[in-house]
């Protein structure tokens, strides 16, 4: 059973193949626990600019005014004002989002000041600017959304800052720069910028730069279009920062940045005759020391590791890490739920960590046959796996982060809840994104899941979750305790309290 996504939507993933037929139902499950791995307080909620000016000023008390727009709240979203991806540059002072409407709105975090110390983990809009645009290929008679799928920030070299954008087929370098003086005193141009006649020259000027209001421009620097046959699903900068990586269901391609009409497939598992295909890439990432290695998971459960030094074709893998299945935990969603939605290095590089529907796993590089942590992220939506496949829900695709320590892992789940892990003291705590709890400096209060029998006060039943609130998308401070939560149109910026 497996899925295309230039041919089928998400929820057609179950329609492609056979299935296994249950074994029996899961058992009934205790209570989810809820440990503190410290306190965290909101920093500011932020939102997403929207593609329509909103006029009116009866909005909330964090409205900001950008290019002559208000940000919409969420009362408002549109499916466009969606965001689809976060990221923090590798210093943790600008953080991007995307979203389904092909944007990418970039935040800046506030100076630390004497007067202002509470302002610190504090990020306003900085730039936004329009990134993809609805395409349609004519040739196949598809659409191709301008849903910007992930973003990937270059190292910084000087004063500009570059970053990678893509949707599902073309991806974007973009430069980020500031500009706040402009040349005045042209020989061949007026003041307005027109072309002066030749004739009436008659002297030689100097032109000089004249202080201006700060303006932060965004331009193409790179496109790079038409690799791909299928959806681009990942994009991972090599640490050699001359490099970069994307890939699709099928095939993962080599770039680099200097050259934009020719790639290098380094993956290709797409049989000669498709009805043969039993599994496809979920996700792909770049060592972040050694330039020749990278990893790439399947929708069957599966991490490969392979090395660029070891053939062109890294169609044989180096590493392959899988944990094998307990029969007596077969049922009829286990394909579905096996698949993993995302892998991540640690920082070190010594870890990889994946993300299936209900687990979050560690996995060491010197041992493929398990992994070496395994966290039940909702483990009591095992008994909601049968309407949960109804509505869809079970084909959604979670993202998952380390801290800037490696030492805790953070994913989001369900009704804005998102859950960290502390690999070292093996608590964990169940946090929520939440406007009703949106008051600047709040502490988070840790939220507890309740199955069945009685229900305590500050317990929330799990008939009760709202599957329409999902957190998918989570970035972590390289450095520092802060952390940005996308939820449907807004940002949550947390911080911890002792930080």
């Amino acid at each position: 059973m497996v899925f295309l996504s230039n041919y089928h939507r998400d929820w057609n993933y179950r329609r492609l193949g056979p299935w296994c037929s249950p074994t029996g139902s899961p058992a009934p499950l205790s209570c989810e626990t809820g440990c503190g791995v410290g306190s965290w307080i909101l920093v500011c909620r932020l939102l997403v600019p929207t593609q329509v000016s909103l006029l009116s000023m009866e909005e909330d008390i964090d409205t900001r005014k950008i290019n002559n727009s208000f940000l919409r709240d969420h009362s408002y979203a549109t499916e466009a004002d969606i965001i689809s991806t976060v990221e923090f540059n590798h210093t943790g002072e600008l953080l991007a989002t995307g979203d389904k409407g092909g944007r990418v709105v970039i935040f800046q975090r506030e100076q630390e000041s004497k007067n202002q110390v509470h302002r610190r983990g504090e990020y306003n809009v900085y730039s936004t600017f329009q990134s993809h645009e609805p395409e349609f290929d004519y040739l196949k008679s598809l659409e191709i959304e301008e849903k910007i799928n992930k973003i990937r920030w270059l190292p910084q070299q000087n004063a500009a800052y570059f970053l990678l954008s893509t949707n599902d087929k073309t991806v974007k370098l973009w430069k980020v720069s500031e500009r706040d003086k402009r040349p005045e005193g042209y020989n061949l141009k007026d003041e307005e910028g027109r072309l002066r006649d030749p004739a009436t020259i008659t002297t030689l000027r100097v032109p000089v730069l004249r202080p201006m209001d700060l303006m932060v421009e965004a331009t193409p620097r790179r496109v790079f279009a038409n690799a791909h046959t299928y959806h681009i699903n990942s994009i991972s900068v090599n640490s050699d920062y001359e490099t970069y990586m994307s890939a699709d269901d099928l095939r993962i391609n080599l770039w680099n940045f200097e050259i934009t009409n020719q790639s290098f497939n380094i993956v290709d598992i797409k049989p000669a005759n498709m009805e043969e295909l039993t599994e496809v890439i979920t996700a792909a990432e770049f060592h972040p020391h050694h330039c020749n290695t990278f990893v790439y998971s399947s929708s069957k459960g599966t991490i490969r590791l392979c090395d660029m030094r070891a053939s062109a074709l890294c169609d044989r893998h180096t590493k392959f890490f899988e944990e094998p299945e307990d029969p007596s935990n077969r049922s009829f969603f286990s394909e579905i739920i096996s698949s993993i939605s995302d892998v991540k290095f640690s920082h070190s590089g010594r870890y990889i960590m994946t993300r299936d529907y209900l687990t979050a796993k560690v996995w060491d590089l010197n041992m493929e046959n398990r992994p070496v942590e395994t966290y039940q992220v909702h483990d009591y939506l095992r008994s909601k796996l049968c309407s949960l496949y109804e509505n869809d829900c079970i084909f959604d695709k979670f993202e998952c982060v380390w801290n800037g320590s490696d030492s805790v892992i953070m994913t989001g789940s369900y009704n804005n809840f998102f859950r960290m892990f502390d690999r070292n003291t093996k608590r964990d705590v169940t946090l929520e994104a939440s406007r009703e709890n949106s008051k600047p400096r709040a502490i988070l209060k840790p939220r507890k899941v309740c199955v069945g029998g009685k229900r305590r006060k500050d317990e929330i039943s799990v008939d009760s979750l709202d599957f329409s609130k999902k957190i998918l998308h989570t970035a972590w401070h390289p450095s520092e305790n802060i952390i940005a939560v996308a939820a449907t149109n807004n940002l949550y910026i947390f911080q911890d309290k002792v930080n």
